[in-house]
């Protein structure tokens, strides 16, 4: 039996691929290629697609490197830089501009954001160990972008500062 396709054929939209992509816009930020996929998805051609996007580009509408200066300063509290580059990546940002977007993260700053993680975590369940806190805890945090090293200081340093200190 033959399968019927449901789909409509794509009718010409509605407005400009400059006004779409405006709307777009208003909402949140996106990249070059973030709208041009958003674009070409609701039927506008190529090329009015790309005139819109450089002549957006040409009014300071869609910035990549400012987009994702944005998005590393405002994940970077959660996310580690190799989280944060494959998300970067993922949204068309290339390699020259997604190292000048990390640049601003340091080691301290990722110590500092993978701790305050891993107490939260650990204040929901604390465990007995650094070897069970790697295992639960630091898997999570590798997840989430930060590096092996971080992972292991920022393990330590919550060990460290929930150790049961002398009672008087």
């Amino acid at each position: 039996m033959a399968r019927r396709s449901f789909s409509r054929p794509k009718s010409r939209p509605s407005g400009t691929a400059v006004e779409a992509a405006v709307r777009l816009l208003a909402r949140r930020a996106h990249t070059r290629l973030e709208l041009r996929r958003k674009l070409e998805r609701r039927g506008y051609e190529t090329e009015e697609v790309e005139s819109a996007i450089v002549r957006l580009a040409d009014l300071g509408y869609v910035d990549d490197a400012a987009f994702a200066r944005g998005l590393v300063r405002h994940r970077s509290a959660a996310r580690g830089p190799l989280a944060l580059a494959s998300e970067l990546s993922a949204r068309g940002i290339d390699r020259a501009g997604i190292a000048a977007a990390l640049e601003g993260v340091d080691e301290e700053s990722q110590l500092a954001a993978a701790t305050r993680l891993a107490e939260r975590l650990y204040a929901e369940k604390p465990l007995p160990g650094y070897r069970e806190m790697m295992d639960r805890i630091g898997s999570k945090l590798i997840r989430r972008g930060f590096s092996s090293g971080v992972v292991r200081a920022a393990c330590r340093a919550v060990l460290a500062g929930a150790a049961p200190g002398p009672e008087a």
